[in-house]
């Protein structure tokens, strides 16, 4: 390869390398409740929308933002984390996945696997899976200063395994959120997959630099 060639892949995990299923909707049903939203009407399907639209950033964010109030935020997290790792005992990989990963890794292309999720559900998630050791490095937003779409997540991961420079990174996401991570700490590549929350349309809408069917594709992308 050349001197120039991509050194690091950042990979978002649920909905990208891990599949959702609904999981993430179903644990904010239960957040939701413990949050005190009324199961039915506006309210409820305003926070809907707002989950949606926000996938993949800061859990804890997300509810902050929703809630205005700390003390019902931390609340629903709680809420949130408890039904996840409930559900995350079923999570399965998304096909081609963990070959994807070994295939960068053994082409010299290190990777990060972030998340929004916290570090304990973060681990969960990893366990129900078997790839605690399949990665260079995962990161949460507890690791990194700010979730997404702020860059903290991709720069920590730059910082951490010692790439020379932002642009020999590529980022891959399934939603506008991953996207706006990776514009903003300036990596050369910020692909979509259209394996998860939002729409190819809502990719490239975000920026995306490229849009491909799932992370195996991706993997080639970034070797080509």
């Amino acid at each position: 390869m050349s001197e120039n060639r991509i050194q690091l892949a950042v990979l978002d995990m649920a909905g990208t390398t891990i599949a959702d299923d609904g999981l993430v909707l179903r644990a904010f049903a239960a957040a939701a409740d413990a949050a005190g939203i009324p199961a039915t009407g506006p309210e409820r399907e305003a926070a809907d929308r707002y989950v949606t639209e926000t996938m993949g950033q800061s859990k804890i964010s997300v509810f902050r933002a929703l809630l205005g109030d700390d003390d019902r935020a931390q609340r629903a997290n709680l809420a949130f984390e408890t039904a996840y790792e409930e559900f995350a005992a079923a999570a399965r990989p998304i096909p081609g996945a963990a070959e994807a990963i070994t295939r960068l890794r053994t082409a010299g292309v290190k990777v990060a696997l972030t998340t929004g999720f916290s570090p304990r559900t973060r681990d969960r998630l990893l366990d129900a899976v078997g790839w605690r050791e399949l990665a260079d490095l995962t990161l949460s937003p507890a690791d990194a200063g700010r979730g997404r779409p702020h860059p903290d997540l991709v720069l920590t991961a730059v910082l951490r395994l010692r790439i020379d420079a932002v642009d020999r990174v590529a980022v891959l996401g399934d939603t506008a959120s991953d996207i706006g991570t990776g514009l903003a700490a300036g990596a050369r590549i910020v692909a979509g997959a259209r394996t998860g929350a939002h729409t190819e349309q809502q990719l490239r809408a975000a920026g995306a630099t490229h849009v491909v069917p799932s992370v195996a594709e991706f993997a080639e992308l970034v070797l080509a």
